[in-house]
């Protein structure tokens, strides 16, 4: 017997691999999907393949199968999309797999057996796909990282940065990294920064829970935590006009500050704005 709500994931592979979410975990991906205890009906992944590539290039072809069978040892339905070549007319040669139409197709025909939808694009195609599935009673929920549609988020239920989920892409040079403790790697956003005084603060998800809504963390159930940033921590390029923006996306340390009790943000860098 299901039980608690009934969740279909569904992953424009490509739109993420090309902005912003090359290396996205599968496996965090599932555990945020099902943070409400949800039951993960359908996990759908649409991953490319150039099967010309692969006649000719056998480490492409082996790390290709080697990828997707590790997807689907996550428990992820892979479906694959054959790479297709257009030629114009004056000779220049066009790769495109595109998966709109499988993926909005199968949203469609799971919905009336789901409560809710987690789109993984930020395609402003899908804008109609997430307005009929709504009006099915399905509740549609977004998670991209750069290059999102406006119209989308705007239309969707909730909409999740894909850089701002614990975990969910790797740091390169960090490949320890323990999320969230003193001496970690995280990315969060400034909620709060004073010019005058040359600090603000920043929030970030200390770990994923049911209550992501709850974005005040002085509330004892946010999943979240505000660290205080001194100008002196930030990079070239992050301005205070950037700081300002929901939109802007940070990197930085943790560091235990002199207060036992908190931590504050070192070397703040910018991801995304």
């Amino acid at each position: 017997m299901f039980t608690g709500i009934k969740v279909g994931v569904f992953v424009d592979a490509e739109n993420i691999r090309f902005n912003g979410g090359y290396q996205l975990r599968y496996d965090v991906l599932r555990r945020f999907a099902a943070r409400d205890g949800g039951t993960l009906l359908r996990l759908n992944t649409y991953l490319a393949f150039d099967q010309e590539r692969a006649k000719s290039d056998s480490e492409y072809a082996k790390k290709s199968f080697s990828y997707q069978q590790m997807v689907r040892d996550f428990g992820w339905k892979v479906i694959v999309k054959p790479v297709k070549r257009y030629t114009d007319e004056d000779g220049n040669v066009t790769t495109k797999a595109n998966a709109d139409l499988d993926l909005a197709v199968d949203a469609m025909m799971l919905a009336e057996n789901l409560d809710q939808v987690l789109l993984v694009s930020g395609d402003g195609d899908f804008l109609q796909l997430v307005s009929a599935l709504q009006k099915r009673g399905c509740r549609v929920e977004l998670l991209a990282f750069r290059n999102v549609s406006k119209e989308l988020q705007r239309q969707v239920d909730a909409f999740y940065r894909g850089y701002l989920i614990p975990d969910l892409l790797p740091f390169s040079y960090e490949p320890r990294n323990d999320w969230g403790t003193a001496g970690s790697c995280v990315r969060g956003i400034c909620t709060k920064w004073f010019p005058d005084k040359g600090y603000g603060f920043i929030r970030f998800i200390r770990q994923v829970s049911p209550n992501l809504w709850v974005t005040d963390p002085r509330e004892p159930d946010s999943p979240y935590e505000s660290v205080f940033c001194h100008a002196n921590e930030l990079a070239d390029g992050v301005t205070p006009d950037l700081l300002m923006s929901r939109d802007t996306v940070l990197e930085f340390y943790l560091r235990q500050s002199e207060q036992e009790d908190s931590m504050v943000a070192s070397n703040v860098r910018l991801v995304e704005s």
